[in-house]
This record gives structure tokens, sequence and C-alpha cells, in this order.
């Protein structure tokens, strides 16, 4: 008999309620839809995991994908709060940070979205754009009216680079809900996308043998209509089983 292909199990971060009772954890299910079409099996990682639960299940899972929410405490990269910050979890910030350590300590694959592009890049040393409309400055809305499946801008790629090579292209029409985005990449991390501001919207790791892509916009909303969307999926639960 052939052998039997693994099925990878792929952790997902979540968000948590903040200045809410009862606290609950909670994820948009199109990441975990997105998840299931490209093959693994998703499985969530609520902030309230104690770091022993964490180190628990991160031992059975193949890879690791870094949801969007609320912001990132500034305090992390030395700043100051900017008047725009909103539902920042000091709880979910530590539990994505050590996710993020212990799965690059184990080699899993990492695909970071929105906010999780700016964890990835804070648990790693880097800063942020706490305010792209101010702090750069920009005239392009990063935070769309439109509906959430629907693209806004586009986005050009590094030709060359790993994330140019998954999606298939070095230009994409993205979805964009956000107001901080990535200042100063983090360790290792090498900005491969932006938007026509320049704003980042895509970095990876400098490391080929290793797979971690970040984008700052939501692919999970596009993948019922979107190629690039869809490979981003199936790139990570591709790298998970191997």
């Amino acid at each position: 008999m052939p052998p039997v292909s693994r099925i990878p199990l792929i952790g997902v971060s979540t968000s948590i309620t903040v200045d809410k009772t009862p606290e609950r954890a909670y994820v948009n299910s199109t990441y975990l839809h997105a998840i299931q079409q490209a093959g693994g099996v998703p499985v969530p990682l609520p902030p309230q995991l104690s770091p022993r639960a964490l180190g628990t299940v991160a031992r059975e899972l193949h890879g690791l994908l870094l949801t969007g929410g609320g912001d990132i405490d500034p305090a992390l990269f030395g700043e100051a709060p900017h008047p725009t910050l909103y539902e920042v979890a000091p709880t979910r910030d530590a539990l994505e940070t050590a996710a993020v350590r212990l799965a690059l300590e184990r080699r899993l694959p990492i695909l970071a979205i929105c906010r999780g592009i700016q964890i990835l890049n804070v648990a790693l040393g880097g800063t942020l754009h706490q305010d792209v409309g101010t702090d750069p400055g920009t005239e392009l809305r990063h935070s769309q009216q439109a509906p959430r499946d629907q693209p806004s801008h586009k986005v050009q790629v590094a030709p060359g680079s790993r994330l140019a090579e998954v999606l298939g292209t070095d230009e994409v029409e993205v979805n964009s809900m956000h107001h901080q985005a990535v200042r100063a990449p983090g360790r290792g991390l090498v900005a491969v996308a932006w938007a026509p501001d320049q704003i980042i919207e895509g970095v990876e790791l400098d490391d080929r043998e290793r797979f971690v892509l970040a984008v700052q916009w939501h692919p999970e909303e596009l993948v019922s209509h979107s190629a690039p969307a869809r490979r981003l999926f199936s790139a990570l639960v591709d790298a998970a089983r191997a």
C-alpha cells in the first residue's frame, strides 16, 4: 500500500475580547476555511493558553498561521501609544510572541496576516508605524470601506522573492484593513512587497530553506476568487506537510 499522506495541523492564533465580560477567544472563520480548503487542519491557539499548554500543543503542530486583529502594545518596540491605538491585548501579544519563538525553534513554516505581520516583526525586534495616515502619512486608504472580499489597491512584489514565487506574480490586487504597518523589519526579515505609497505590505525570512512569509492584506477573504490568495494557504500547508 502507498504511504498515507500526513494531514498538517496548522496552529491558528485567535483574538481575545478586551474590556468585555465574559472574556472570549475568537477567530474569523475565513481563516479556518482557507486552511481546510488547502488541505490542512486548523488548531486554534487562544491567548488564554498557559506557556506550558502552548508548548504541549506546539509539539504537535506542523505550521503556524498568525491572524489579524487589534493593535500591538507599542511598549514592545519602545514607543508610547498613539491616540488611535485600539484593542491592545497583552495576553495575545505574549501568546503570539511565544508561538513565533517556538515555531522558529522547531523550524515550522509560518504565514502571518495583517496583525500577524506586525507581531512577527515586533517579535524579531522590528518596529511599526502606529498609524500610517499620520506616520509616515499617506493619501492612500488602507482601511477600505468596500466589502472585505474586494480588492482596493495594488501591491508590487519583489521579483525573485519567495513571496512572488508563491503568489505566481509580482503585482497583486489586495484588500486593505489596517492602520499600522511595518516600519523597520526585524532580525532576518526582508521587505519584499509595497503599496503604491511605499508602505511595506510583505516581508519574508532571509533564508530560502525556511518558509516564513507575512503579508499586510487579508488573503483569507479573497480565496474564493483570487488564485494568488489560494496559493498562499496552499504553500503554507505544503510546507507544513513537508
